[in-house]
């Protein structure tokens, strides 16, 4: 009787076992499971065939089933760790959904509502007004217009772009200057309109046969108005901008109570910056494949805590750049794409990593 307990006990025990590690594997194969199974499919059977074996791979097989769930628990910790802004709301603006605009001369895409393109969800960010997109053809440009109340600039991605005062008659200009200049890569033309002022800009280049100028004019709305007009033009290192983010634009010293002798000065918030009537820095980089930049929200210049981040990516290497924000799935931009950060702090730190094939030129805009 006791010889037949014990047989009938090692038969259950012997089943328990095939049905266990039968119902471990089928897991496995689940299709829920195979989403965030850290092994790889060429891996799954090896161990099917562990569990099937003989009962000496049991053991085996239920110290694979442990490894596998430390390795999910890993996978989720460091899926975790990777977003640094729990915080944060990123939402992917595509480039598909910009506005766009070809006049034969004028080849543009608008971020935010502009001219004859508006878009309720896509009004401005938080001082961020215009972003535009513009392909200029040689020997065309926007002829003198007059802006009033607005701090502008244009960021030269290619070509040569030529800014031109209206005071200044077109062959006597005299030396590059604030109030002429013909820019190219690198350079960063900016106006404040303040009371008002008029100006050009046209793709004067002929040393390079019908080649476009291509940049970016992005506007933001001052502290105040009634400020004194105002230019300022500079270039930025390339290769600097490979090295980490390169602050563009940050807040005129003294704010938005600056004295006339603060104004006079024209002193930025961060050395080697432009100054802008706004609580607002932008930035620029060139991320190397498989390269990471942080951009440090605020970047210490900026007087609000509570901050948010535009993140735009050109269209300048044929559709090959491609990154990702805060190490998010649904983050990842292609060019022309940007991407509203909100809900951040000052001294955040918003990771950008390229995962394309070519180099990716990253504007940042941190705005209050």
């Amino acid at each position: 009787m006791s010889r037949f307990l014990f047989v009938s006990s090692t038969l259950i025990l012997l089943i328990s076992i095939i049905f266990y590690n039968s119902t471990y594997t089928k897991s496995l194969y689940n299709t829920d499971i195979l989403v965030t199974n850290p092994y790889t499919h060429k891996d799954i059977p090896a161990l099917r065939t562990d569990i099937t074996a003989t009962t000496t791979t049991t053991t085996t097989a239920l110290l694979t089933k442990q490894e596998y769930s430390q390795q999910l628990m890993l996978n989720a910790v460091k899926n975790t760790m990777s977003k640094t802004l729990h915080h944060a709301k990123i939402t992917p603006h595509r480039s598909s959904a910009r506005g766009h605009s070809d006049h034969g001369w004028l080849n543009t895409y608008h971020s935010f509502s502009f001219a004859d393109w508006y878009n309720p969800r896509f009004n401005g960010f938080g001082s961020l007004r215009v972003l535009n997109e513009d392909r200029v053809k040689a020997n065309s440009g926007f002829p003198t217009h007059p802006h009033r109340d607005f701090e502008i600039f244009s960021y030269v991605l290619s070509g040569e772009l030529t800014h031109r005062d209206s005071m200044l008659q077109k062959g006597a200009e005299g030396a590059q200057s604030d109030r002429f200049y013909r820019m190219r890569r690198g350079d960063v033309q900016f106006t404040t309109g303040g009371t008002g002022i008029a100006h050009s800009e046209f793709n004067e280049d002929s040393t390079r046969s019908g080649e476009p100028v291509h940049f970016l004019q992005i506007w933001a709305i001052p502290w105040k108005r009634g400020l004194e007009p105002r230019y300022h033009t500079r270039h930025f290192d390339e290769e600097q901008k490979r090295l980490g983010f390169v602050p563009i634009l940050s807040p005129l010293k003294g704010g938005v109570d600056a004295s006339r002798e603060q104004e006079k000065a024209a002193e930025p918030t961060i050395p080697g910056t432009i100054p802008i009537h706004a609580d607002f820095v932008m930035a620029a980089g060139l991320v190397a494949p498989e390269g990471r930049f942080e951009w440090n929200v605020g970047a210490k210049a900026a007087e609000a805590t509570k901050r948010k981040v535009y993140v735009h990516l050109p269209m300048t290497k044929r559709g090959k750049a491609k990154v990702r924000l805060d190490g998010r799935e649904d983050a990842v931009l292609s060019e022309g794409d940007g991407a509203f950060v909100d809900g951040v702090n000052a001294g955040d730190k918003l990771a950008v990593e390229s995962i394309g094939d070519a180099e990716a030129e990253v504007i940042v805009l941190d705005t209050a």
